[in-house]
């Protein structure tokens, strides 16, 4: 699972949301917040950002941990 996709899980599950309750309140869809929690390779960016809003956080670019050795 990615990092991204476990922060978000984690985050709704403290929140007390179901993934449902979650893409409805949100306004993304289930399918999409399904596969954003089990780590789907490809999702668009501007709905990561719409899931990490909830939130409070918004993906920024950064270095990877590779290019920090």
């Amino acid at each position: 699972m990615n990092t991204i996709g476990q922060f978000v899980k984690k985050q709704r599950k403290q929140a007390g949301l179901t993934q449902e309750e979650f893409a409805l309140r949100s306004g993304l869809g289930l399918r999409f917040v399904r596969e954003l929690e089990q780590g789907k390779p490809t999702v668009r960016m501007d709905k990561v950002n719409i899931a990490l809003g909830m939130f409070g956080y918004e993906a920024v670019p950064g270095k990877t941990k590779r290019d920090n050795d």
